[in-house]
């Protein structure tokens, strides 16, 4: 055998963007053309995006994307081309590689596996193919042959997994690409992000490589392609066990083009040993992410209602490192281009300069708010360059509470009517800050994190207005923890004050001393049942029986613990229908259109809380 030079591709698309995803995937090529590669493999249904949604359903959709292929083939001269679309025949929808050579289109490779599980739900649009079945698809009067193909490039034979069909054990079609005497494998993917994640996945390309004995290649989506999954954009190559090339992840460029050459270049190449921090990782997703979002929604920036606590600040904080991030991979004016911004920087600051033309932020205090928590925030807010404005919402609350004390004949009490008195002040802080939002025509910026979702902690079309909810999918404890490292690590001296404070929503009076550990649990003990109810979907006893043997707390504690946390989950289901778009960041989340369903209506696990009692 010859030797052969592979690039591999992953690109930021956007769902119905043809002209944009067909120009990524062209320069892209272009690229690896005047680096003489001979072979370039882009991710899972690159042309469309992955997030298309149910317009995989239509007819004219896959038909567009096959038009769009036939667009691409004037630029795959002396190169072969590898890229991912929708196929249809009759009624079934494919989800397919096609394999261009030289202008000329060889043929389409059909993905075996559906992902079903977690954030996926690919058997509502896609058909699975059936492993060693072919058929021709008629590409504009030329009859392509599709299905379980391989093909061979400079006396290498190659073949396909398609995401999902590298996790399917013992059935996957790796197994058959062996038997054919494959010297490559690609695994062009759409695989969301998550903390952790690229450790697992890592392990796979590894043992692919010495299970096939076989060169393989991962090569994975990038961005916040469609609004709630981030694609990382890693791509891997592995040979005989080893991990031999591995990219920087999470870029903010439209497309990155990683080089492998097979053949005595690949000899003697040492072995990647990578390295995965939960905390930065959810910083470089997270700030992504909401670029992603800004941009494509076409929003000209961000409003936070910042008040001073931690899961404000951890938003606030994220646009920072957006725009840190941002400007230092693609320099401040790419970084604004790409914003739709002509601004120009006046000063040599640029950073704390572009975050206040981004950011606005708002502390909007009541008459339980303390002075402690409006320092912190406009603390923070000057630190990182934010606009910082303030007012109070006392009248608004005064208005609403006599108008609704007038109609029915009596005086609201804390001890009475405590819940509508809290959710007062949140709701009335909602119409302003949508205000605001609307003038700078901007994005308004949610705050709830994922453990006051299960519980319902959070006030309806108050705290959790928003256009976009960046951490409802990261737990409490997770964040507190996080905030105390990008203190110091990220290097956010605003963050001592917040850092310093008691976690309260400031809805009580102050000599309640209201927390939100005191109104609900500990978010340590949050986290321990949330991972065995939700992510493990243990019943009630269950959860309680392996916590009693993990956990050094008293047995009636923890019952009360779990029995809360359970009545809570199921009561406030309709809130999590409701709360605003969020990001996928974590192993699970509890989003119901994403991750988790759960009836709105239930029996709310009377029986099984029972059992506990029981127990």
């Amino acid at each position: 055998m010859s030797s052969i030079k592979i690039a591999c591709a992953t690109l930021n698309q956007t769902p119905l963007d043809w002209k944009g995803n067909l120009e990524h995937i062209k320069t892209a090529i272009k690229e690896a053309q005047l680096e003489k590669a001979d072979l370039i493999c882009f991710p899972e249904l690159a042309i469309t995006g992955y997030g298309s949604e149910d317009l995989f359903l239509s007819y004219w959709f896959p038909q567009k994307a096959v038009k769009q292929l036939q667009k691409l083939l004037p630029f795959c001269g002396d190169i072969t081309v590898a890229v991912g679309l929708p196929i249809r025949i009759q009624e079934k929808v494919y989800n397919c590689v096609a394999i261009i050579e030289n202008h000329e289109l060889k043929g389409f490779v059909a993905k075996q596996f559906m992902a079903i599980d977690g954030v996926h739900y690919e058997f509502r649009w896609f058909t699975p193919w059936e492993a060693n079945k072919t058929t021709s698809f008629d590409f504009f009067g030329k009859d392509i042959p599709l299905g379980d193909i391989i093909f061979e490039k400079n006396g290498f034979r190659y073949g396909f997994e398609i995401c999902e069909d590298a996790w399917r054990g013992d059935v996957r079609p790796g197994y058959r690409l062996k038997d054919r005497g494959v010297h490559m494998i690609f695994n062009p993917s759409a695989s969301h992000f998550a903390m952790g994640k690229t450790k697992q996945r890592e392990e796979l390309v590894r043992k692919s490589s010495q299970l096939f004995n076989a060169t393989y290649f991962y090569i994975n989506l990038l961005g916040n392609e469609a609004g709630r999954m981030i694609f990382d954009g890693e791509i891997m190559v592995a040979d005989k066990g080893k991990l031999l090339l591995k990219n920087e992840l999470l870029s903010f460029k439209d497309h990155q083009v990683q080089y492998f050459e097979l053949g005595d270049a690949a000899k003697g190449l040492a072995e990647i040993k990578s390295e995965s921090n939960k905390n930065e990782e959810f910083v470089q997703a997270a700030s992504l992410g909401l670029y992603d979002y800004l941009r494509k929604s076409k929003s000209k920036g961000f409003v936070l209602s910042l008040s001073g606590g931690a899961d404000s600040s951890t938003v606030a904080i994220l646009v920072a490192e957006m725009v840190r991030r941002g400007i230092a991979e693609l320099g401040v004016s790419v970084f604004l281009n790409k914003l739709g911004s002509s601004y120009i920087p006046q000063s040599e600051n640029s950073e704390k300069e572009i975050v206040g033309q981004l950011l606005t932020t708002a502390y909007q205090a009541s008459d339980n708010s303390s002075f402690a928590t409006f320092q912190s925030a406009k603390n923070l807010a000057e630190s990182i360059g934010a606009q910082f404005k303030h007012w109070e919402i006392g009248d608004e609350v005064k208005g609403y509470t006599e108008k609704i004390e007038k109609a029915i004949g009596r005086r609201l009490t804390w001890k009475t009517d405590d819940i509508a008195l809290q959710n007062i002040q949140a709701r009335a802080r909602s119409p302003i800050i949508w205000m605001l939002a609307n003038i700078n025509q901007a994005l308004l910026l949610s705050t709830s994190n994922r453990s006051e979702g299960d519980v319902g902690y959070t006030t309806m079309d108050g705290d959790t207005s928003g256009s976009i909810s960046p951490i409802a999918a990261v737990d409490k404890y997770f964040i507190i923890k996080w905030l105390k490292w990008a203190e110091k690590s990220l290097g956010y001296p605003g963050l001592e004050k917040v850092n310093g404070l008691q976690p309260t929503a400031e809805l009580r009076p102050s000599d309640n001393q209201q927390t939100d550990e005191k109104d609900l649990m500990p978010y340590a003990i949050i986290v321990e049942i949330e991972r065995l109810a939700i992510r493990d979907r243990r019943s009630p006893l269950d959860v309680f029986l392996i916590l009693n043997e993990e956990l050094e707390i008293e047995s009636g504690t923890l019952k009360d613990y779990i029995k809360k946390f359970f009545r809570l989950w199921s009561r406030n289901q309709w809130k999590r229908e409701r709360l605003a778009p969020s990001f996928h960041l974590d192993e699970f989340n509890v989003d119901p259109k994403t991750w988790y369903r759960f009836p709105i209506l239930s029996g709310g696990y009377e029986e099984e809380l029972k059992e506990l009692d029981n127990y």
